[in-house]
């Protein structure tokens, strides 16, 4: 009795094991979790169980840091508390990239501006190296007083885009009707800042100040939910809440509010940019 006892405890310890392996969360650790892969000591841990990190851009270099994992699938949320004053050119950001010349990608890009003028949240997505899904928004608070949640939740149906845990963004999987849908290119988890003066404020009319620099970005308590993408395959069961993830009512709403209110750009919309008729998801 007690060998069989045994023995069932130790096989669901193994079932457990390899569950385990298939499905990985990170609660985050900087110093496990990432590696900071450009910058030349532009990018740091701040603290000794890697909370928090950040980065900084000079005129010489940005900085940027990867995660040491690829995903098929997957829940990725940080804090960031952005660069203050005058930030006019520069660009941090928050998101997933699979690597390539026909590569997915999923975007969350602040696009700095000069002092008591708001940041721009740039989001996008692209699908076999097309993008042009651009929606724009103005944020409710101010991103360089304190830490602000921002989380991109990638599952086979939508991606979701929160901001404090308010759903700002859905992009369906619409491959019914023909549109590409990110779903076979795993992906790691990236963030950077980097200056893009040309066109990241006002469209290129406002110029870095490189006399304030360094600009410095805040990153903490970086967690990944997702299928770990190894040997060629990823296993993703489907008891995962942020698998099977989608929008209720008040999800639903939350997004009309955050886009009927604080929405600067919407490609649905842009009938200049497409004259014959926008794209086929927005319809």
């Amino acid at each position: 009795m007690m060998n069989s006892s045994c023995g069932t405890r130790f096989a669901f310890l193994v079932l457990f094991l390899i569950a385990a392996q298939s499905v990985a969360v990170y609660a985050g650790s900087f110093h496990k979790d990432v590696q900071i892969h450009w910058g030349d000591g532009r990018g740091k841990v701040r603290d000794r169980d890697g909370k928090l990190l950040s980065l900084s851009l000079d005129k010489s270099s940005g900085s940027g840091f990867q995660s040491n994992q690829e995903f098929l699938y997957g829940k990725a949320e940080v804090q960031m508390k952005l660069v203050a004053g005058n930030s006019a050119g520069t660009v941090t950001t928050f998101y997933l990239k699979a690597p390539g010349t026909v590569w997915d990608e999923i975007d969350f890009e602040f696009l700095g501006n000069i002092s008591g003028h708001p940041y721009t949240l740039h989001t996008n997505v692209y699908t076999q190296g097309s993008g042009d899904k651009e929606q724009q928004f103005h944020l409710w608070f101010d991103p360089t007083k304190n830490f602000h949640t921002y989380c991109i939740t990638w599952n086979p149906q939508r991606i979701i885009f929160t901001v404090d845990g308010s759903p700002i963004r859905e992009f369906k999987n619409s491959e019914s009707i023909g549109v590409p849908f990110p779903k076979n290119q795993p992906m790691r988890v990236y963030a950077s800042l980097w200056e893009a003066e040309h066109w990241a404020t006002r469209g290129g009319l406002e110029k870095t100040d490189w006399s304030k620099a360094p600009f410095t970005a805040f990153y903490r308590n970086y967690n990944v939910e997702g299928c770990v993408w190894a040997n060629g395959k990823s296993s993703c069961p489907a008891n995962s809440p942020w698998y099977t993830q989608t929008l209720d009512q008040r999800g639903i709403d939350k997004v009309k509010w955050a886009q009927s209110k604080y929405m600067v750009y919407n490609y649905c919309t842009d009938t200049k940019r497409f004259p014959q008729g926008v794209p086929k998801v927005c319809t």
